[in-house]
C-alpha cells in the first residue's frame, strides 16, 4: 500500500445541490406546479392552524423540541450572576493571555464560521465547555424545576473562567475568595442537605490541576483550592481533564470542538462525509514544541519524524501559528489523514483529540492519561478498536506502527472513530430535532445513575434510615502537588 503526501483541498461543508442541478430537465413542469403546490400548501396550513390552533407554534417553526426520553431529572441551582454569567461583564479579562469576548459569545460556541444563515459550525475556545454545558442542561428535555423530584443537582459556576482571570493575582486568599463564596453558598442550600451534595455536581472547562493547590503551596501559578475543598470532594466535578491518581470524584468530559449541530440529521451528514473523505496521508501531527516538560519531549521527536517521511503531513504551531487556529486547516489536515498522533503537552490532555476523532482521523496515543484514564463515560473498553497506543520510549520508528495495521482494520477503527463522534460532541443548546445522545447527555445520564446508586448505598449504612446521610462527614481533602504529577 502506497501513500503520497498530498494537499487535498477537502471542503468540509455540507453539501448544497439546488434544484437546477438536481433536475435540470424538468424547468418547463416546475414552472406550472410550483405556483399549484404552493396555492395548496398554504390552504392546508391554514386549515391546520384554524382546526388545530396548539399545532400552529410547531408548524411555524418547522422544528419540535426534544423530549425526555431518559430516566433522569436535574435540577439547576439560579446562582447569583458573580459565579457565571456576571463574569462575562467583564469578558476582556477573563484570560490573561487572549480578550474572551469573541469566545463568550453564543453561550460559549464562540464566533460562528459560516456567517450566512444558521450554522452548526463555530470557532469553540478549548476551555469553554462550561458555558457550552451551562447552556445545554439550561435547555435540556430531562431538567426539572421541582428540585423535591431531581436525581441530580447542577451547579453552574463558571470556574475556570475566573481562574484563568486570576492566574497572577498574588495573593491566595484573593484568588480563592470567589470558588470559597461559591462553596459556602451551595453548601447552606437546603437541598445540598439531603445527601451533603453527593447528588451535586460542577462542570468546568479548565483541567483539574488548575483547581488543586494545596493551602500551604504559596507558589504554585495559578491554581486555586476548589477541588481541594472537603465539601466539594463530596460533589462530582466535570472538567476537561482529571486528576488520574487522586481525583476519585473527577469525571473527564471532552474538549469542544467545532461542530456544534442542530439536528441529527446534520451529523449524520458529517459522518457520512467522513466515511467518503479521501485520506491520502498516513499520518499527521498538529502541535508544537514544549520546553521544560519531560512528558512533552516526544513531541520534539514527532515533529522531526513527521518533516521528515513522506507519508506524513505536518502543520507546526510555535510563535502564534496563526493556521494552527483556523478551524477548516486543522480539521481538513485531518480529514486527509488515516492516523493523528497525539502527544501530552502542557498537561496531558489535548482538545487536539477531540478535533481528530471529528474529523474521522484514528488517534494514537504515546500516554495513556491522554485518553485511557480520562474519558471513561464516552469510550468503547476495547482501546484498540478506535486508537493506537506508542510507548515513548519505542517511538524510533513512528511511522511503522500504523503501516503495520491492515487496510482492513484500518477501516473498522475508522469506522468505530466515526461512530463515536455524537457521543464526543456537544450539540447547539438550542437543538431542536436532534435524537442522538450528545455529550451533556451522556454526562449527565451516569452522573443520575451514580446519584442513585449513592443513595442506595447511604441508606444500606444507615440501616435503612435514609435522613441520617444528611449528618454524614465530608471526604478527607487530598494534598497533592500538581506540578510534580505534570513533569512525572
Amino acid at each position: 500500500m502506497s501513500y503520497t503526501k498530498r494537499q487535498v483541498k477537502i471542503d468540509l461543508w455540507p453539501e448544497k445541490e439546488t434544484e437546477k442541478e438536481k433536475y435540470p430537465k424538468n424547468k418547463e413542469t416546475l414552472k406550472l406546479t410550483t405556483p399549484t403546490l404552493l396555492l395548496f400548501c398554504s390552504i392546508s396550513l391554514i386549515f391546520l392552524i384554524l382546526h388545530f390552533p396548539f399545532m400552529s407554534r410547531e408548524f411555524a417553526t418547522a422544528s419540535f423540541p426534544r423530549t425526555c426520553g431518559l430516566n433522569f431529572t436535574v435540577y439547576v441551582y439560579d446562582l447569583p450572576k458573580e459565579f457565571n454569567l456576571g463574569l462575562l461583564q467583564n469578558c476582556r479579562h477573563l484570560n490573561i493571555y487572549t480578550n474572551m469576548c469573541p469566545h463568550v459569545a453564543n453561550n460559549g460556541l464562540g464566533q460562528p464560521l459560516n456567517r450566512s444563515g444558521r450554522t452548526s459550525w463555530f470557532a469553540t475556545h478549548q476551555f469553554i465547555a462550561e458555558m457550552i454545558f451551562h447552556a445545554r442542561v439550561e435547555n435540556h428535555p430531562c431538567r426539572t424545576y421541582e428540585p423535591n423530584n431531581a436525581d441530580i443537582f447542577y451547579v453552574p459556576f463558571y470556574g475556570g473562567l475566573y481562574a484563568s482571570s486570576v492566574f497572577r493575582e498574588q495573593n491566595l486568599t484573593k484568588r480563592d475568595e470567589l470558588a470559597v463564596r461559591l462553596v459556602d453558598y451551595i453548601s447552606g442550600q437546603r437541598w445540598w442537605k439531603r445527601s451533603n451534595g453527593r447528588d451535586h455536581f460542577l462542570a468546568i472547562g479548565r483541567t483539574a490541576w488548575d483547581f488543586m493547590r494545596s493551602s500551604d503551596d504559596t507558589d504554585d501559578f495559578g491554581a486555586n483550592i476548589l477541588m481541594q475543598m472537603p465539601r466539594v470532594m463530596n460533589m462530582s466535578v466535570l472538567t476537561v481533564e482529571r486528576q488520574p491518581w487522586k481525583g476519585d470524584n473527577h469525571f473527564g468530559i471532552p474538549y469542544p470542538s467545532y461542530f456544534h449541530p442542530y439536528t441529527s440529521a446534520e451529523m449524520v451528514t458529517w459522518q457520512d462525509k467522513m466515511r467518503r473523505v479521501e485520506r491520502p496521508n498516513l499520518f499527521s501531527f498538529v502541535g508544537g514544541p514544549r520546553k521544560g516538560l519531560e512528558k512533552a519531549a516526544i513531541r520534539d521527536e514527532l515533529i522531526k519524524q513527521c518533516a521528515e517521511s513522506s507519508h506524513c503531513e505536518l502543520l507546526k504551531c510555535e510563535n502564534g501559528g496563526s493556521r494552527c487556529h483556523e478551524p477548516m486547516t486543522v480539521l481538513g489536515m485531518m480529514a486527509r489523514s488515516r492516523f493523528c498522533l497525539q502527544a501530552p503537552g502542557d498537561s496531558f490532555t489535548r482538545r487536539s483529540t477531540f478535533d481528530a476523532m471529528l474529523a474521522g482521523c484514528i488517534p494514537v496515543f504515546f500516554s495513556p492519561h491522554t485518553m485511557y484514564t480520562q474519558y471513561l463515560w464516552y469510550l468503547p473498553d476495547d482501546k484498540r478498536s478506535y486508537s493506537v497506543f506508542m510507548e515513548e520510549k519505542n517511538n524510533t520508528q513512528i511511522e511503522q506502527e500504523p503501516l503495520r495495521i491492515s487496510e482492513s482494520e484500518v477501516v473498522q477503527m475508522r469506522e468505530t472513530v466515526i461512530d463515536l463522534i455524537p457521543s464526543l460532541t456537544y450539540a447547539h443548546p438550542n437543538a431542536t430535532n436532534y435524537d442522538l445522545p450528545d455529550a451533556v447527555d451522556i454526562a449527565l445520564e451516569t452522573l443520575a445513575k451514580e446519584a442513585r446508586d449513592k443513595d442506595v448505598m447511604s441508606v444500606d449504612e444507615s440501616h435503612g434510615d435514609p435522613l441520617s446521610r444528611d449528618s454524614g462527614p465530608a471526604l478527607s481533602p487530598v494534598r497533592t502537588d500538581p506540578r510534580r504529577e505534570l513533569d512525572g
